[in-house]
C-alpha cells in the first residue's frame, strides 16, 4: 500500500507536540476500494460516525475541559483519516487554550474536514450530556445459529438464499471480528443488516460476517466489502450495513453505508 511507509500506525509518536494539523494523515478511500473492484459511482451513500473519548484542553484561564467527540465523516469524501493521526492530533489539543467550547469545535471541524477532503460534522459535548443508555441491537440475533465455520477470511461464496420471495430482514451479529492492516491488532465490533430482497440463508450470512476474523482492513473498507458482497451475491432491493466497533485508543469508528435514504443513528452497543 502507497501510504503505509507514512503512517504513524506501529511507529513510536511524539505525545508531546502540541497542537499541530498537520499530524492529521490521510488515506484516499480509491485503494481500498479499487481493490474490491469499486470504482466510479457508489453504490451507497453513509458515513462513518467517529467516537473521540480522550479529548480535553485548556480554557482562557488554564483550567482543563473534556468532552465527548462525534465526528461524521461523509463515505463520499475522497480521503479517511487513520486513526493513531486522529488519535495525535486530538492528543495536541491537550496543553492548548481556547475561549470556548465552540472554538474547539470549529477548529477541529475545519481540520477534519481539510483532511478528509470533505465536510466532517463535529459535535462536541459535555460528559453530563450523554443522552444515551447502552442500546440493545433491533432484529434477529444470527449468533446462536448452529454454524460449522471454516473460513477466517471473506468469502462471499458463502453468502446464499433460502428463497427467492421478497423478504424484509433485520439481523444483527456481535460476532464481527478483523484485524489492522498494519499491526495486525485485532478490532472488535457488531454488525446490523438491514434488507428487503430475496431472503438470504442466515446460517451462510453469519459465516460470511465471522469470515473477516483475520482479515486486515480499515473498518470502513470492510463495511463496504460486505455491502458490495451482498449486493452482488443476493441482489436486495435495499440494504443497509451499520458497524458498532469497539473503541480503542479512545476512539470508536462506525461505519454506516446505505442504498436508501435512511439516516444514521449514534446508539451505543455492548462493550463500546
Amino acid at each position: 500500500m502507497s501510504w503505509e511507509n507514512k503512517a504513524p500506525l506501529g511507529k513510536a509518536a511524539d505525545y508531546d507536540r502540541g497542537y499541530d494539523p498537520g499530524l492529521l494523515f490521510s488515506i484516499p478511500r480509491a485503494e481500498g476500494r479499487a481493490r474490491i473492484g469499486l470504482v466510479g459511482d457508489l453504490p451507497f451513500s453513509g458515513g462513518d460516525t467517529w467516537n473521540a473519548w480522550e479529548l480535553s484542553w485548556l480554557d482562557a484561564r488554564g483550567k482543563p475541559e473534556v468532552a465527548w467527540g462525534e465526528f461524521r465523516v461523509p463515505a463520499d469524501s475522497p480521503s479517511i483519516i487513520e486513526s493513531k493521526s486522529l488519535k495525535l492530533y486530538l492528543n495536541g489539543l491537550n496543553q492548548a487554550s481556547f475561549d470556548s467550547q465552540q472554538a474547539v469545535q470549529n477548529l477541529i471541524a475545519e481540520d477534519l474536514s481539510r483532511a478528509a477532503g470533505g465536510p466532517v460534522t463535529v459535535a462536541l459535548r459535555a460528559p453530563d450530556d450523554w443522552p444515551q443508555a447502552l442500546a440493545q441491537p433491533q432484529g434477529e440475533c444470527l449468533d446462536g445459529l448452529d454454524v460449522a465455520i471454516r473460513h477466517y477470511h471473506p468469502e462471499p461464496a458463502l453468502l446464499a438464499l433460502r428463497s427467492d420471495g421478497v423478504a424484509e430482514r433485520r439481523v444483527f451479529s456481535r460476532l464481527l471480528r478483523s484485524r489492522c492492516p498494519v499491526t495486525g491488532q485485532p478490532d472488535w465490533g457488531g454488525v446490523d443488516i438491514r434488507y428487503r430482497g430475496p431472503e438470504i440463508d442466515p446460517a451462510g450470512l453469519l459465516a460470511y460476517i465471522v469470515s473477516f476474523r483475520q482479515h486486515q482492513d480499515f473498518h470502513e473498507q470492510c463495511v463496504e466489502r460486505m455491502f458490495l458482497d451482498i449486493q452482488q451475491r443476493c441482489h436486495p432491493e435495499r440494504l443497509t450495513i451499520h458497524a458498532r466497533y469497539l473503541r480503542r485508543g479512545g476512539l470508536d469508528i462506525n461505519p454506516f453505508r446505505t442504498s436508501t435514504s435512511m439516516e444514521v443513528d449514534n446508539q451505543r452497543w455492548f462493550l463500546q
